[in-house]
């Protein structure tokens, strides 16, 4: 009969008794600073790996929400620990900016094929036969999507300072859409409830999204509206040449992105069963839609956001030991 080695003992009683090996854990005495973006939607992808983090016995200091830049310069400069919502390629220049590879820990992928783009109703699609942007330069076709009567389409934008309204600002641009299209900045979540309930009134809307994110739940598209087309690439500075068709040819102006767990990478050296948590770590997007609808319904609060934690762990158990155990084998 083969004896259970040291490792698969304590291994056994970590997820038997979690308190009991706690002095042997690999984050005992080293304290975590997690950062996030500003988004409340943001805030489970977070969660998830601080409970993580806490099971390997670090401590966790509540999560900071700051401006991407700003999340960026932080764990760069190592004042902050990590961050689970790098999305890449779009915030590319944000990571190359504050040292790139040199300055970061980033292995595998958290969250897969993250999508974006303008969408419209569909009502108004199959009315008037709209199925890519460049049609708003139709002076009469913007006036659709007109919410504030200056006679041109108010589209549903980013927040000032994020990566994808400068990208917005520079096709409308490029499309000939500078007379007839005007994108509405401010915070995205107000932007976008303002949207749903014109399209709720039975009016055109004209926004951007991206998923995940609850609003692709609400809105479905290809029932209640329609991804728009974009007539080729167009991209601002480092961006300039990107290719944002896909592989069937159509182009929706927008690259498909990833998000991936970044971290300073001197700590990451320091600490490889956080690094290997890091690595391993991998979020369905469509869990990430259906927490965030949850948290438009109503649940939004920290305590409603730590249950969907323990509602998702307990859904997906095996996976998230799995990472654990991978984490605690690499210290």
């Amino acid at each position: 009969m083969q004896t259970p080695t040291l490792r698969a003992l304590t291994l056994a009683a970590l997820f038997t008794s979690p308190t009991l090996f706690a002095a042997s854990l690999p984050g005992t005495g080293i304290t975590v600073h997690p950062v996030q973006s500003t988004l409340p939607e943001e805030t489970f992808q977070t969660a998830l790996i601080n409970r993580a983090l806490k099971q390997l016995g670090y401590d966790v200091a509540p999560t900071e929400e700051v401006e991407y830049n700003v999340a960026y310069t932080a764990v760069a400069a190592g004042d902050a620990t990590y961050m689970a919502v790098s999305w890449l390629p779009m915030q590319q220049n944000m990571y190359d900016a504050r040292g790139g590879d040199a300055t970061f820990y980033r292995q595998g992928t958290y969250i897969s094929n993250a999508a974006q783009g303008y969408l419209i109703d569909k009502k108004t699609a199959d009315k008037y036969h709209i199925s890519d942007i460049s049609q708003l330069k139709d002076p009469q076709l913007a006036k659709l999507f007109d919410a504030d009567g200056d006679g041109k389409a108010d589209l549903a934008g980013c927040n000032p300072g994020w990566v994808c309204g400068s990208v917005i600002d520079t096709q409308i641009k490029a499309y000939g859409l500078s007379n007839t299209v005007t994108q509405n900045q401010g915070n995205y979540s107000a932007i976008i409830a303002d949207t749903l309930t014109r399209y709720k009134a039975g009016k055109p809307v004209l926004y951007y999204t991206w998923a995940p994110y609850w609003v692709s739940d609400e809105l479905k598209p290809g029932t209640d509206v329609v991804w728009l087309t974009v007539p080729h690439s167009a991209n601002p500075g480092q961006f300039k040449e990107q290719n944002t068709a896909l592989a069937n040819g159509k182009n929706y102006g927008f690259a498909v992105n990833n998000e991936y767990i970044v971290a300073n990478k001197a700590w990451a050296a320091k600490n490889p069963a956080a690094a290997k948590l890091f690595a391993v770590a991998k979020l369905p997007l469509a869990d990430v839609n259906a927490q965030n609808q949850r948290m438009h319904q109503g649940e939004s609060s920290a305590a409603d956001i730590q249950r969907h934690v323990d509602g998702w762990i307990h859904a997906h158990q095996a996976t998230y030991d799995g990472w654990i155990a991978q984490a605690l084998a690499a210290q």
